[in-house]
């Protein structure tokens, strides 16, 4: 990928961050510290845990793994330059660097949308169609959905990163944020934005309709299913089955509704940042939580692992 003339001539660009508050830079450098290391060892524990489970080798699992994969992936983009930016005097990044954050970035966050996606419509299937979900979920559909995602997600970062990169930056600018968030970034060009904004409403505004109008579907099927079962217990379980994806999506999509949804202004710039913590940082530390915490099998996995570790010594 070429960066245009004005750009490679030297535009570096500085992370505000929380630079406004340097009271609090190292609480907060501790409490992200904390967050981070929880998400890096529950996602990554959550990844061992199905894979070694053979229990858990069903599609819902599966799509669980890839969830942790992402999770892990776009919280590593984030979290360590925001880490060292809260101790480190020097937060400049340079231009090709912050393109490459944004691009990785926004590649993973779109995957996540859709595997939520993929996830309320395999919970459809299992319960709306549980004599068929061994067949309808095969492993070449979920292989298929899976890389789909990942794809779509790659396609829609490229091009929003090639619209960046068309952009000239000049000299020494301040991005009043703890990353390279693309709309930080694009309003300090010298040049004409508005082919990049016009990409993002078209990218966000699709990604996040599809995947609400596909989740929101999903389970208007579910409920009325669940409503029909004429046993108690059947209907307690479906509930429980689904409630630990409803929580992980309130969660994420309502955090990237209201985020959209606060006016630009600079009266609101650190209640974005705040929101902005809690869907790249936080977000990956609760899904691991959320999905183990509910789960017989995953939490009898990490109790099988603890007592062999305890009993080896």
């Amino acid at each position: 990928m070429l960066l245009s003339e004005r750009n490679k001539s030297g535009a570096t660009f500085t992370l505000l961050g929380f630079s406004d508050y340097p009271e609090l830079q190292i609480p907060l450098f501790l409490i992200f510290l904390a967050i981070y290391s929880v998400t890096v060892v529950g996602n990554l524990g959550m990844i061992v845990i199905i894979k070694i489970n053979p229990k858990l080798h069903t599609p819902m699992y599966f799509f669980l793994s890839h969830l942790s994969v992402v999770d892990f992936c776009y919280s590593s983009i984030i979290a360590p330059k925001a880490l060292a930016n809260l101790v480190a005097e020097d937060r400049t990044i340079s231009f090709p660097g912050c393109v490459v954050q944004f691009f990785f970035f926004c590649t993973f966050v779109v995957a996540e949308s859709f595997l939520l996606a993929v996830m309320a419509y395999d919970r459809f299937v299992a319960i709306c169609n549980p004599l068929l979900y061994t067949v309808t979920a095969s492993q070449k559909l979920c292989a298929m959905l899976v890389v789909g995602s990942y794809a779509w997600g790659v396609t829609c970062s490229l091009i929003l990163t090639c619209s960046v990169v068309k952009l000239s930056f000049q000299g020494f600018n301040t991005i009043n944020h703890f990353f390279c968030e693309f709309s930080a970034l694009i309003s300090l060009s010298c040049s004409d934005t508005y082919i990049s904004q016009l990409l993002l409403f078209i990218f966000a505004t699709f990604n996040e309709v599809s995947t609400l109008l596909i989740i929101l579907l999903s389970y208007v099927f579910i409920v009325v299913t669940i409503l029909k079962m004429r046993s108690a217990s059947g209907r307690r379980k479906a509930f429980s089955t689904c409630a630990s994806h409803l929580t992980a999506i309130t969660i994420f999509h309502g955090t990237i509704l209201f985020l959209y949804c606060v006016p630009n202004s600079k009266n609101s710039r650190h209640t974005v940042k705040v929101a902005s913590v809690f869907y790249t940082v936080v977000i990956p530390m609760l899904n691991p939580l959320i999905y183990s915490l509910r789960n017989k099998d995953v939490k009898g996995t990490v109790n099988k692992l603890i007592g062999t570790k305890v009993f080896s010594f």
